[in-house]
């Protein structure tokens, strides 16, 4: 994929593996929906005391895979530095909008406004906060998919490559 392509795949999915580094341990991983900021940023709600958002305030520097959900699986790995963008103290308002417009990519279809108490209820509930990714860079494996016997014929692997986002 090129520069364009790339950056089109990620504007049009909504899952990602989040990859962060741990206190002890190594690193943790998780699976979320986010929604675009502009043309490059990404949005993710998260609870305050989870492990992505303590993460983030150690060490902005976090990873993540965006997914493509059907089989099979292509994705476009990207390395962010990632803040916190709002919270329910800072700005309410903005979290609840994102909540919503999170409960509108996973049902695949927009909320109707009465939902929205539910999404601040929920908000302020669990303490959401909302983390802004800036891609910085992004790390290109081709995929390499086998479809039928004469795919195999010829199948290699390269090692990808650091570009810039």
């Amino acid at each position: 994929m090129n520069r364009e392509e790339r950056k089109a795949f990620v504007r049009a999915h909504r899952t990602c593996v989040f990859g962060y580094k741990r206190r002890h341990d190594g690193p943790s991983m998780s699976i979320v929906y986010y929604i675009m900021e502009g043309p490059d940023n990404l949005l993710i709600s998260t609870m305050a005391e989870r492990g992505k958002a303590k993460a983030v305030r150690r060490d902005p520097n976090v990873s993540i895979m965006v997914l493509d959900e059907k089989w099979p699986p292509t994705y476009v790995q990207l390395y962010c530095e990632a803040t916190i963008a709002a919270t329910m103290e800072s700005d309410a308002e903005r979290v609840v909008d994102s909540m919503m417009g999170l409960y509108e990519l996973m049902a695949g279809k927009p909320m109707p406004e009465s939902v929205r108490a539910h999404a601040a209820e929920t908000a302020c509930r669990e303490q959401r906060i909302i983390l802004r990714l800036k891609p910085y860079a992004t790390f290109e494996t081709p995929p390499r998919h086998v479809y039928q016997e004469q795919d195999t014929v010829g199948l290699s692997h390269s090692l990808g490559q650091l570009l810039p986002w």
